[in-house]
Formats: C-alpha cells, sequence, structure tokens
C-alpha cells in the first residue's frame, strides 16, 4: 500500500518516491488528472496532409497515386494514437505548510487505491479537526 497512516503521521512510498509528515503539516493532498497532448500524432497528421496536398496540386500524377500512401500513413498514425490506452496522467500531489510542493507521478492502474487511501486520510483529518473544535 503506498500510502500508510499512522495515528499521528501519513507515509508515502511509492516507488522509488517517499515522503512523511506529520498530520497537522499537510495543507492540501489530492489527485491530479492531466490530460495528454498528442503533438508528435497531430504533427504528423498534418505533414501527411501537406505532402498529399502538394503532390495533388504540383505533380501530374494520373488515377490519384498519391492517395495510397496518404491512407497507409492515415491508417498507421490512427493505430499509434490508438494502441496506447492511458487517456490521462495520474499525479499524487501534497502542499504542506511549509509552502513546499510534491508532485509523484503514480499509474493509472493504481489511481483508485491511492484515491481511496486518501480519502480515508481526509475523513481522518476531518474527524481529528471536529475533535479538536468540540
Amino acid at each position: 500500500m503506498p500510502l500508510t497512516i499512522f495515528p499521528d503521521k501519513i507515509r508515502f512510498h511509492y516507488k522509488s518516491e517517499s515522503w512523511q509528515y506529520n498530520f497537522d503539516e499537510i495543507k492540501e493532498i489530492g489527485l491530479l488528472k492531466k490530460k495528454k497532448k498528442y503533438f508528435l500524432e497531430n504533427g504528423a497528421f498534418i505533414a501527411v496532409t501537406a505532402a498529399a496536398y502538394y503532390c495533388m496540386i504540383f505533380f501530374d500524377l494520373e488515377n490519384l497515386y498519391y492517395i495510397i500512401p496518404a491512407i497507409f500513413c492515415y491508417s498507421l498514425i490512427v493505430a499509434t494514437t490508438f494502441s496506447d490506452k492511458e487517456e490521462s496522467i495520474y499525479f499524487v500531489f501534497v502542499k504542506d505548510i511549509y509552502k513546499n510542493k510534491i508532485r509523484t507521478k503514480i499509474e493509472s492502474k493504481d489511481r483508485t487505491l491511492i484515491g481511496k487511501q486518501i480519502d480515508y486520510y481526509l475523513e481522518l483529518q476531518f474527524e481529528r479537526s471536529i475533535k479538536r473544535t468540540a
């Protein structure tokens, strides 16, 4: 379990990243979701389209011989785009009272487990703050 919660502190250990804080030192903790950017795929799509238009306008090709390589390149680009199953990248972020920020990249398969652990921590923190004010 990446997140270990003790009565007075919280410890995080995931792959090579690890940190430890007391309950009162954490100002904010949560999961951050970032969408992937497809600059390479979009650039390749634009380059293939530009090459196809260039062949269409400046070359006298009969029977549209430039279309077959363009369609083949488009199919390769689409196949590489959809072969990656992860649409997003996930991070665990922590802001502490010392104004330090920690961002740790996690795999999408571990997102639900870590999310539940963070929710449990937030529930404990809420209960502690209620006991302090009561």
